[in-house]
């Protein structure tokens, strides 16, 4: 049996398990954001997966209803475009456990680069573009490599590493560093998008609500 085909049964197995143990949390956290904004509890955004295929991303929604969806990530946990309870959410990366849907639907895998934008795919080289030889990932190199810490750029790096090296040995690294580092919540907020600041305000190379 190949790699790739053991690693969709494992997807399937553990987010499904998942699905089940957490669905008391899930329904907490929906009534929690229901409950202390007005607006769904889930944020759903076109994104793109492998071979630059849309799909339509879920996660719990951590900002009020009339944010920008394509505007810049917030610095702090004290950006006034959080919920009551949006900063919590993205503290414990609780806000990303919807995609455990999106993982048993085949958009997405437990470990690959973070889904972006389908409009993002012209900007990038051809190295930056092997992110889509795979699925977009929950977590993935970049994001237990620095996370929020990293630019747009250095992100993009880490990804075309990871396909380069995607294998058993890795993806268990990177789901074990990933639950360290949710208790540890370091590079949560992003410091600066890119090595050069994008002066127009990141619109249209925004990874804003999701490169977590």
């Amino acid at each position: 049996m190949t790699y790739p085909l053991l690693k969709r049964l494992f997807d399937v197995l553990v987010a499904a398990v998942a699905l089940v143990v957490l669905s008391p949390l899930l329904l907490a956290i929906a009534i929690a954001v229901r409950a202390t904004s007005p607006g769904p509890a889930i944020f759903r955004q076109e994104r793109a997966g492998r071979g630059g295929k849309p799909f339509i991303l879920l996660k719990f929604r951590t900002m009020q209803l009339d944010a920008d969806p394509f505007g810049p990530s917030p610095k702090s946990g004290a950006d006034p475009r959080l919920t009551p309870i949006g900063r919590f959410l993205r503290e414990f990366s609780l806000d990303e456990l919807p995609q455990l849907v999106n993982i048993i639907q085949g958009d997405m895998s437990l470990i690959g680069p973070r889904p972006l934008y389908v409009s993002q795919i012209p900007e990038w080289n051809e190295r930056q573009r092997k992110r889509l030889l795979v699925k977009p990932g929950l977590t993935g190199l970049a994001q237990i490599s620095g996370r929020g810490e990293l630019t747009v750029e250095e992100k993009l790096e880490f990804d075309a590493r990871y396909v380069e090296q995607a294998g058993p040995s890795l993806d268990g690294h990177i789901l074990l560093a990933t639950l360290t580092r949710v208790f540890v919540r370091r590079g949560i907020y992003e410091r600066r998008y890119s090595r050069v600041e994008d002066t127009r305000g990141q619109s249209g190379s925004g990874q804003k609500e999701d490169i977590k």
